[in-house]
């Protein structure tokens, strides 16, 4: 009987239109979940005077979300890997999507900041099982290039949240920009019909005939008469999903990801809650501070697709290493000031650096862990970086209460790039796991052919 290896299938397929159907479905999600995101970041502004908030309330109100979102990265990252990719991913959808658009009807700040928590479960949720999803389905050679593709959905979505803020928001006020957010639930029920479910997990249920179906659209080469098998599907034995991160000398990685998501999440969401503030301070406009976070996200998609092609060609450690240096360079750079074409400059390398070096980080840590803890890997470490996410408005809004000097709050945002860049050197590389595996694979042979000799 013949035996299926899925993991080859999918690896020597060649991008066609159920690659295309599935990298539209995800962008769309990732523009709606970097909308959500950024939206509190465009209407901080108004919300401060409206409700009499000070700095370091606001600032606490944004990681409120944020919050939700390590919380929810965490849980549903790991109940991916039991549930299906496809549920989660549907679930998460509905309660980023309701509660930000709820949002919009908040009567106070105590309000507010119930329903952004609920909405950060809902965002930190997506982002792993997206990605998890794209890796699980992608051609080999192009992974990096499609995860980041789709992630560049969050930096669009991030562009339109002060787009709409400065077209909208006078005319109709801070609320209207958080009823958009709610488009998504419109598109739910198509969307749910159309993505695929990981095959790890069609495997595990014995779901042979619709894992052979997503097999032949992704790789129409493909033909089965229903009496092939599957061939063994490495799974995780283990109770608890978590420890499989540390296994197989995977602990010091798992850790240093960690660290670099962190870092990395805490300037991200401290520039999306404070760039605008920020730039006021600078003596910029509020119009000329929204442009600023435009161009941040701008810098962002241009840094995740150009960085993404070259991580497929010559590593992802050897591109993400120098990207987090030269984001810690940049915003070094931005407070001491400058003509405002160069201050333009800094902040969309700064945007590449931050956002777009998460992007792919991210592509990264899916193809680093073995198919059935992916999502698993990215929920644990979305949800450790949530926690330096949840810091950086928290210390945006301390730095401004406390008057410094506009460069020294632009500093304090760099040191966490100079870090970031130090744990992904100490990365170790992942094709001593791969060496590890075939070496087992080895002696196993070795002891089944010393058996068959002995009896």
């Amino acid at each position: 009987m013949k035996k299926i290896n899925v993991a080859e299938v999918i690896a020597e397929s060649k991008f066609n239109r159920f690659h295309f159907g599935l990298l539209t479905w995800c962008f769309l999600i990732i523009l709606f979940d970097g909308y959500d995101l950024v939206v509190y970041g465009t209407a901080v502004p108004l919300l401060m005077e409206e409700w009499g908030l000070d700095t370091v309330q606001a600032g606490a109100i944004g990681s409120y979300g944020l919050f939700g979102m390590m919380f929810g990265a965490m849980i549903f990252g790991v109940l991916a890997d039991r549930l299906g990719r496809k549920n989660v991913t549907a679930i998460s959808l509905i309660l980023f999507s309701l509660f930000t658009l709820l949002c919009g009807f908040a009567s106070n700040a105590t309000m507010f900041s119930i329903f952004r928590f609920i909405a950060g479960l809902g965002l930190g949720g997506i982002m792993p099982n997206v990605i998890a999803l794209l890796t699980d389905y992608s051609p080999k050679k192009m992974r990096s290039m499609v995860v980041s593709i789709v992630l560049c959905g969050y930096s669009v979505g991030g562009m339109l949240a002060p787009i709409l803020g400065i077209v909208i928001m006078p005319s109709l006020g801070w609320e209207s920009i958080f009823w958009f957010a709610g488009i998504p639930l419109l598109f739910l029920p198509l969307m749910y019909k159309q993505l695929p479910e990981s095959a790890v997990f069609l495997a595990r249920k014995g779901r042979k005939e619709e894992l052979f179906k997503n097999l032949q659209k992704v790789n129409p080469n493909f033909t089965f008469n229903g009496n092939e098998e599957i061939d063994t599907i490495q799974e995780d034995i283990s109770k608890v999903p978590v420890v499989g991160l540390f296994k197989e000398k995977r602990a010091l990685s798992t850790i240093m990801f960690w660290v670099a998501f962190f870092s990395c999440l805490l300037m991200v969401y401290g520039l999306n809650t404070w760039l605008p503030k920020l730039m006021i301070e600078a003596g910029y406009g509020l119009n000329s501070s929204l442009g600023f976070l435009v161009t941040l996200q701008g810098g962002a998609i241009v840094g995740t697709i150009i960085i993404g092609r070259l991580c497929d060609k010559y590593g992802s450690k050897k591109m993400l290493v120098p990207m987090y240096a030269s984001g810690a360079i940049a915003l070094t750079l931005l407070g001491l000031g400058g003509n405002t074409l160069y201050i333009y400059v800094l902040v969309a390398i700064a945007g590449a650096a931050t956002i777009g070096a998460q992007n792919i980080v991210q592509a990264y840590v899916s193809q680093y862990y073995p198919p059935f803890i992916r999502s698993t890997a990215l929920g644990m470490a979305s949800g450790i970086g949530r926690m330096g996410g949840m810091m950086g408005p928290i210390l945006g809004g301390f730095l401004l209460s406390i008057s410094l000097p506009i460069e020294m709050n632009f500093i304090v945002f760099a040191i966490p790039g100079i870090l970031a860049s130090i744990a992904l050197v100490i990365v170790r590389e992942k094709h001593s796991y791969i060496k590890t595996s075939i070496e087992q694979e080895k002696e196993k042979m070795k002891e089944a052919k010393l058996k068959e000799i002995v009896e």
